[in-house]
């Protein structure tokens, strides 16, 4: 395989959803499948042509066998370290309306949490342009942590880019114990994604439209806010550049915040401009809520140009 230009790790879960519209009390079927941030960039930046690699735990069990098929399906290079002693973690969700989603966690002690800095191949980090990462793994455990922090010194290091997506979950950790973890990782990295409350979260003490300066200031190149169907801002020093987005007919959002930051790492990865790097972003966050599930909209390259180009061009806002 391909030297993999972009590495990431994390937990990815077996992901189990409703079928139709209505509460979990009431649901007569549900649908297997795999889910988790990582993946899910992962999975998009392949679909955009990008070499990827992607390292997590799994349980000894067919839900951990399943995740590794999967994400190896989409062409990704899968280091899963299979762990005996902690099944794969679980998660469901469900639309209990048209306009609303709820995803439940069932992954405390889970395999995906047990990620070890020993998990990580020798040269794995170091021999790639990019290293991934989500504020969601170092809220995991506190080897979850620590494998993080020794990923990002190994690219430090070797020069390697860094992209952090803040992505917090509530329901790993309150603002005030999250925050001091995410913005030490956010203050190291050299691109941060993240949405205009979870980058307040990383400086409590400050107005939140000074977080990205803040950032800035501690060493970041580029910090790009997610507005969601406003479109997406990204800071790179003094200057703020904007992107609308894209008048669509919403049918799930879960997983759109994963597809637009593999789309603007995979226009990086292309050299395209700071525009372009957002307009990509913005198409493959959109594409990405016209599908149930996490990643299965993805877009290919193809896909995204008729998206883009197409006869029936989408109202930009």
């Amino acid at each position: 395989m391909t030297r993999p230009a972009v590495v990431t790790l994390g937990e990815t879960m077996a992901l189990v959803r409703t079928t139709e519209i209505g509460s979990l009390r009431h649901a007569s079927e549900l649908r297997l499948g795999i889910g988790g941030a990582e993946s899910n960039v992962a999975i998009g930046l392949a679909r955009l042509g990008a070499a990827v690699s992607w390292l997590g735990r799994v349980g000894d069990d067919s839900l951990g066998e399943r995740v590794a098929r999967e994400i190896r399906g989409e062409g990704i290079e899968v280091h899963a370290v299979v762990d005996a002693d902690a099944p794969t973690g679980l998660m469901v969700k469900e639309k209990p309306s048209v306009s609303s989603t709820a995803v439940h966690y069932y992954r405390a002690g889970s395999a995906g949490s047990r990620l070890s800095a020993s998990d990580l191949p020798d040269g794995w980090v170091e021999d790639a342009a990019l290293l991934h990462l989500t504020g969601i793994t170092p809220l995991l455990s506190e080897s979850a942590r620590d494998t993080v922090h020794a990923a990002l010194d190994q690219a430090k290091a070797a020069g390697v880019t860094v992209s952090f997506d803040i992505n917090y979950r509530s329901a790993l950790g309150s603002a005030a114990v999250a925050g001091p973890v995410l913005r030490e990782i956010a203050e190291r990295a050299d691109i941060v994604f993240g949405g205009a409350e979870e980058l307040a979260i990383l400086y409590p003490e400050a107005a939140p439209e000074e977080s990205p300066a803040l950032l800035h200031a501690a060493g970041c190149a580029a910090v790009v806010v997610k507005l969601g169907p406003k479109g997406a801002a990204v800071h790179i020093g003094d200057r703020v550049i904007t992107s609308p987005g894209f008048v669509i007919d919403v049918v799930d959002t879960v997983g759109a915040g994963d597809a637009f930051v593999a789309g603007y790492l995979s226009a990086l990865l292309d050299g395209a401009d700071t525009d372009a790097l957002l307009r990509r972003a913005n198409a493959c966050g959109a594409m990405a809520c016209l599908v149930p599930g996490d990643w299965e909209a993805a877009p290919t390259l193809r896909e995204l140009d008729r998206f883009l180009t197409g006869d029936a061009d989408p109202v930009r806002r």
